[in-house]
């Protein structure tokens, strides 16, 4: 007995020394994804001014600048120019495709070339990871100088759902582990009768039916015949309900006579023998009879 609570206690200590460890992990992966985050996107605004001064270069024009990039939006950003230029569709789309390679976020993602003037689309392509679902129309036509804009929207990158995955992966473990842990720690069985000694063991309580004592944490408490009957019909079938009816049999039937308070006046006895422990108790089960209560 005391080497299973002493097992009990140890997988008590691990589960709570498991459940401390994936709880530190799964916060330093959050932060570690939040930082990683935080490097891409600055990685991307990098990307995009490369992308705003090739267009300039592939334009004619190495001196004028790229105005600072802006995030319009969430995943959108927006790249301008100092002064006007002139673009080929075939060159934005090979830039922009080429660079953001780079881009670990940016599998799939919509450009838009807008009119300074009037914010009008004069030119949009889509880009994908699956080549076949990448749209881009009127290649080969020289668009003329003028102020554009260009709109980069991305598509949202799973690194949110592979947090949240993560996350939820990690508390889905957690769970299994603690219903592995709970399973195996239910409330136990009492062992097994000594055929030689006719000692029963549960929870704290060493039952000796024989001499008609219980030991609870080293502390003997004697009991009289019919106590110890009655007790081993419950110690034998713990946490299970037991009819009232049968217990008034197998106590009182050798006797011819069966008083109807006498079961309960046993029970109250029993019960206070037991409270040195608390984790056993005889409860009620309305309307079938009692239980011997043992928990973990």
């Amino acid at each position: 007995m005391l080497h299973s609570r002493n097992l009990l206690s140890g997988k008590r200590k691990y589960l709570w020394a498991l459940i401390l460890i994936l709880c530190i992990s799964v916060i330093c992966l959050a932060f570690n994804m939040i930082d990683g985050d935080g490097f891409d996107i600055a990685k991307r605004e990098v990307l995009l001014r490369k992308i705003g001064d090739e267009l300039l270069t592939q334009s004619g024009d190495s001196r004028s600048r790229v105005l600072p990039v802006k995030k319009i939006a969430e995943n959108e950003y927006q790249i301008s120019f100092e002064n006007e230029l002139t673009f080929q569709p075939d060159s934005l789309v090979n830039t922009t495709r080429r660079l953001l390679a780079n881009d670990p976020l940016a599998s799939d993602y919509v450009v838009n070339v807008l009119n300074c003037n009037n914010s009008s689309v004069v030119y949009g392509y889509a880009i994908s990871n699956n080549k076949r679902d990448d749209i881009v129309a009127c290649r080969g036509r020289v668009q003329p100088r003028g102020c554009y804009l260009v709109n980069i929207k991305f598509k949202p990158k799973s690194i949110i759902n592979t947090k949240q995955g993560y996350l939820l992966g990690s508390l889905s473990f957690l769970a299994f582990v603690g219903f592995v842990f709970f399973r195996s720690v239910k409330p136990r069985k009492a062992e097994p009768v000594n055929q030689n000694t006719g000692m029963l063991t549960f929870g704290s309580v060493v039952f000796n039916a024989q001499e008609r004592q219980l030991v609870i944490k080293e502390n003997t408490i004697d009991l009289t015949g019919t106590e110890t009957r009655l007790l081993r019909i419950f110690a034998l079938s713990p946490n299970q309900t037991i009819a009232r009816s049968r217990l008034q049999k197998e106590i009182w039937e050798d006797d011819g006579v069966i008083v109807g308070r006498s079961l309960d006046v046993f029970i109250s006895k029993l019960r206070k023998k037991l409270e040195p422990d608390p984790n056993i108790n005889i409860v009620v089960i309305r309307g079938k009879g009692y239980k011997l209560e043992i928990s973990a």
